[in-house]
Formats: structure tokens, sequence, C-alpha cells
């Protein structure tokens, strides 16, 4: 049996769509149940519920074979595990952002920049390699308030349509990365379970590149 972790939220619906047009499809609707564990009726694939920040550590401890989780989750836990597909779809943007009209802080006039995020190893790696001593206020919600009542200088999140900013008088000052929906795999469990994860993997692309082609 094929253990999948699923984020719960945004990327469940999409992440179970996929699943389905590669044949794997679950009794129970996962997407409404309070349950956290579905089985397919083959028993050849179990799906685990997991908050979206803990997809990428049961994968990689091998709680779970295999996972489909943001390539933000990823960059910021730095799990050492396998990703061998690109699902396309989640698309967001892993940025910095400022008050509008704001310049992009290099270091000469600040000190120190203070950002708030919830993604502190992702903005630590980004302002450390370009030398430029950072602060980090970490926060899990509501993080467009921090510049807005001086919490912060910048602040690093994900954006999707950028609506959110705007409307609270921010606007991106620099892209860090662009994030989409990722299949990541056990190091392990690509050997003990190979064929089952290859065939998942082969399954998943054909869904990929069908949905590419539309």
């Amino acid at each position: 049996m094929l253990v999948i972790a699923l984020c719960k939220g945004r990327f469940l619906e999409p992440s179970l769509a996929a699943l389905e047009k590669a044949g794997i499809r679950f009794p129970e609707d996962v997407a409404t149940s309070r349950k956290l564990i579905f089985e397919t009726e083959d028993k050849r694939f179990r799906a685990i519920l997991v908050k979206p920040v803990d997809v990428a550590t049961y994968v990689e401890y091998g709680a779970a074979d295999v996972g489909i989780a943001g390539r933000d989750v990823i960059m910021e836990s730095r799990a050492d595990l396998l990703q061998p597909l690109d699902l396309n779809f989640g698309q967001v943007k892993i940025a910095i952002a400022g008050p509008k009209g704001s310049s992009s802080i290099d270091g000469s006039d600040h000190p120190t920049v203070r950002v708030a995020t919830k993604y502190p190893r992702i903005t630590l790696d980004y302002y450390n390699a370009r030398g430029i001593p950072v602060e980090i206020i970490p926060l899990s919600g509501s993080i467009e308030l921090a510049p807005l009542i001086g919490l912060a200088d910048r602040i690093v999140d994900l954006v999707e349509t950028g609506r959110t900013l705007k409307e609270n008088g921010l606007e991106v000052v620099e892209v860090i990365a662009e994030s989409t929906a990722r299949l990541l795999v056990n190091r392990a469990g690509y050997q003990t379970k190979r064929d089952e994860v290859l065939q998942l993997i082969t399954s998943l692309e054909k869904v990929v590149q069908c949905g590419s082609s539309t």
C-alpha cells in the first residue's frame, strides 16, 4: 500500500482531482469528511490529511511514501526528499512586499531590515545571500498588517493575484521564487516501493501533460 500525504486547505481539491484522473479514487468524500485517513477500495492507496507545513515532514520521515505540497513548503522545511514532478497547479509567488512607492531595501539606509513572515528560513537565505542584515519577526497570519503599523519594514509571503496587498496599500518589491504543487517522494520508499512509486509518477505525468495541452 502506498501512503499519500495530502494538504488540508486550498490544495486538497486539486490534489484529489489529479489523483482521480490518475485512477486513484476514494469511496468517501475526502474534502468534506472529518476523517484524516482514507483508503481506496482496492487497498492500494491510503491518503492522510495533514497541515500543508507538515507534508514534507511526514514524507521525509517515512510516515507517508509520497505527498503533494507547494514548493514554498519544501523550501522552508529543507526536507531531504525527492521532487520528481511539478503538478502544475497552485501557482503563487514567494515575494517581498512593502508599502506602495517604497524602494527596494538594500541595506544602505537600513542597518537591519525587519521582515515579518511565516517563512523565516526562506527570508534568511534571501537576505544573507545579499549580505543584508535582517531581523525576522515570525507571524502566522495577517502578515500584511506588519508594515502598516510599523512592526516591520517588509513582509515575505505568498502572492497569488496581489489583490490583498493592493487593498492594504502594499505592493511586491521583489519575487524570491515561484511556487507550484510538487509531488514529494520519500528517498527510502523510492527504493523499497519503486514499482508503485514509478507507476504513480507516470500516471500523474500523463495528467499534467493532458492539463497542459488543454
